[in-house]
């Protein structure tokens, strides 16, 4: 099974900023990361007037948009049933890729990496610290009973996960 790590933490601590810089770092050490993002948000990739949207609003349950450079793939979700990471997993095309990096879903039991930053309005004790964090990446040093990444050390972070990769 394709190694899923989540990379988690409270709103406004950096995951996407991390994130940005992570994915070519493991790009240059090898490794091919896919991407699940995680958003509260109702989002929608598609854009109305598009042939693509109005063909989805009319009532199809899957929409697939695909040129020669990329393809993405819309699901209808009515019964707004929880999201099921397992599955969102399943849906990647595991023969291409090494890793996926799992942004948010910290509740999920998948290893992760939990964020702290110092000035982000959340105290050290408020993280939680279950059986599948594997490291803490934070702007202080603080004692705790997993590893202690350096948040702005994008090099560590990225050898921390090809460690880890390599253990499995």
């Amino acid at each position: 099974m394709i190694p899923v790590l989540a990379i988690s933490a409270w709103s406004g601590t950096g995951k996407t900023t991390l994130l940005k810089k992570l994915i070519p770092a493991l790009c240059e050490r090898g490794i091919c990361p896919g991407l699940i993002k995680h958003t509260h948000h109702n989002m929608d990739i598609d854009k109305p007037g598009k042939d693509s949207y109005e063909l989805r609003k009319a009532g199809a349950a899957q929409t697939m948009v695909a040129s020669s450079q990329r393809w993405a793939l819309m699901t209808e979700t009515p019964d707004e049933k929880p999201l099921d990471l397992a599955y969102l997993v399943s849906r990647m095309d595991h023969s291409t890729l090494d890793l996926v990096l799992v942004e948010g879903f910290k509740h999920e039991s998948v290893a992760k990496i939990l964020l702290f930053r110092s000035d982000a309005g959340h105290a050290l004790n408020e993280l939680t610290l279950d059986e599948h964090v594997i490291a803490v990446a934070s702007d202080i040093e603080p004692e705790l009973s997993v590893p202690v990444l350096d948040l702005n050390d994008v090099d560590g972070i990225a050898s921390f996960i090809q460690l880890w990769m390599a253990g499995r």
